[in-house]
């Protein structure tokens, strides 16, 4: 990456109805450097009705158009043959002959687009087409919803032996390492010359959608609203533009990012990237949806044997990677080899170093309410996140006991750490100083109606403490309440484990509070 970025943010406007045209394309305008009109998405018997309207439409706007009219089997909404297709950019020159701007000016074909697939390109009708060529910046488009495939680079070779002047391709991310050729496309296109868009779909693919713009893409497309989004994983211009600032990002942007496997609940992009814009820093995080790290490190990762020229500077990582990134890093700290996880790495030159944040920063929220040294403590679970606090709990004193579900792993993790173990079918906390909970269950979606205790057996325990945080107030916490126990849940954790890690990558201090008002402000705007 050796450009500036010169991003355009692109907002389809995919209705039903022509009707509905005019008040999309007018809310496209508000956050769009560029509109598309999938006219392909039109309800039949529609088209005609859009189609006379179309050239004073867009002539209320200065910003550039694409028009699309794309069959079902490339993402488009209709059944239509070659011949169909063929006829339609044909009659497009003259549709659009009278377009003219707010001033009365002839338009120029400066900011008219039409997208076309590279099988009507490559077709007998293509012959046809001349005056479209005349008339419009054509795009030449290649699509897969199933897979990136292995012969990227020879449909790339085709498209580029068109007359197309930008060359377009969207193909699904069934693991973040299919962005690698997708993105090394678009470098490719730079070093050659031609002006590229490159989409991997899918959330393995969200950062190709952030960050091509910076490899040298000519535009990423963010939708208007969920409801109009035209493909897998696409964002919305508003968190394309507000929270990744993606006209702000270059070749020289420090990336850093979640790293696991769900990541598309975080609250840690908004943390991060609210941080890097307070102290006026050029840096992005992104949520890395990652299935397989041992691929991601080696591929995407390490400065030594990585594929993708980018500042990759930190990462930030969840379930289930904790433990199975160890094997990969070349430094871990005393106090995170001690635990044995990792949620937080470090890459230099020289390779990754693995530390804990987690482990200080999830009983700050406690030691407000209880005095550890002696307390008695349950810990729920037995993942990464439990033996981060059972660590931390040893650290001060308390007497911890571990509860989880499986007999067994409790034993061996209690025994790691100087704990007690118990089952935790049919548990009771009467008596304890606090109750922690460290698994997923009441995480916002399918489990969130999930409680790892009930009222019941909350009874008698002074405080409950859930490292969930979205929702802010989970089914335990509720249970808690309902059995008179003192409650906090784990937003405070997040932010505080959360500025550690930014310390961590950047080297400057951050007030913890920047970070908690901007989880505070997305879990608000969600409800």
């Amino acid at each position: 990456m050796t450009e500036k970025n010169t991003a355009r943010v692109c907002v389809p406007v995919c209705v039903r109805r022509a009707a509905e045209l005019r008040p999309s394309v007018e809310r496209a305008t508000e956050v769009a450097d560029i509109v598309e009109l999938r006219l392909d998405c039109l309800e039949e018997g529609q088209l005609n009705a859009a189609l006379p309207q179309l050239a004073a439409l867009l002539g209320s706007t200065r910003l550039p158009f694409i028009l699309t009219f794309r069959p079902r089997e490339q993402g488009g909404g209709h059944t239509l043959g070659l011949a169909e297709r063929a006829a339609f950019w044909r009659d497009a020159p003259e549709l659009l002959r009278d377009l003219r701007g707010p001033s009365g000016d002839a338009d120029s074909k400066g900011r008219a687009f039409a997208d076309l697939e590279l099988d009507l390109l490559e077709s007998t009708h293509a012959s046809a087409l001349g005056p479209l060529f005349d008339g419009f910046n054509v795009i030449c488009s290649h699509h897969d919803f199933h897979q990136t495939p292995p012969d990227l680079g020879d449909i790339f070779d085709r498209m580029a032996r068109t007359p197309a002047r930008l060359l377009k391709m969207a193909v699904r991310a069934n693991s973040i390492g299919d962005c690698v050729p997708v993105l090394r496309l678009v470098e490719r296109g730079r070093r050659e010359g031609r002006e590229v868009i490159a989409v991997s779909m899918g959330e393995a693919g969200l950062l190709t959608r952030v960050l091509a713009p910076a490899f040298g893409a000519f535009l990423t497309y963010g939708s208007l609203d969920a409801a109009q989004a035209t493909a897998p994983g696409q964002l919305s211009a508003r968190e394309l533009r507000e929270l990744y600032r993606v006209h702000a990002l270059n070749p020289q942007t420090l990336v850093t990012g979640l790293v696991g496997s769900p990541v598309g609940h975080s609250l840690s992009p908004h943390m991060h990237n609210a941080a890097f814009q307070a102290l006026g820093l050029d840096g992005v995080y992104l949520p890395f949806e990652v299935a397989d790290v041992s691929d991601f490190v080696r591929r995407m990762a390490d400065p030594r044997t990585r594929e993708l020229e980018w500042n990759l500077r930190g990462l930030s990582v969840t379930a289930p990677h904790k433990q199975s990134i160890i094997p990969h890093l070349d430094a871990v700290s005393p106090d995170a080899a001690r635990i044995g996880a990792v949620n937080t790495v470090v890459i230099t030159p020289d390779g990754l170093e693995g530390y804990n944040t987690d482990a200080d920063a999830s009983l700050a929220p406690l030691e407000w309410l209880v005095e550890l040294r002696g307390a008695r403590v349950a810990v729920v679970g037995s993942g990464g996140a439990a033996r981060a606090l059972l660590w931390s709990l040893g650290e001060r004193g308390a007497r911890a006991t571990v509860f989880a579900r499986d007999a067994e792993k409790a034993r061996s993790l209690a025994a790691e750490f100087g704990a007690d173990a118990s089952p935790l079918e049919g548990a009771r906390f009467g008596g304890f100083d606090a109750v922690v909970n460290t698994t997923p269950l009441g995480t916002r979606g399918a489990r969130e109606s999930e409680t790892p205790a009930t009222s019941e057996q909350l009874r008698g325990a002074r405080v409950a403490y859930d490292l969930v945080y979205n929702p802010t107030r989970t089914r335990f916490l509720e249970e808690a309440s309902a059995a008179d126990c003192r409650t906090v849940g784990g937003l405070g954790m997040l932010a505080a484990q959360a500025a550690e890690q930014f310390r961590l990558w950047t080297g400057r201090e951050l007030p913890y509070t920047v970070m908690l008002a901007a989880a505070e402000r997305q879990l608000s705007d969600k409800l």
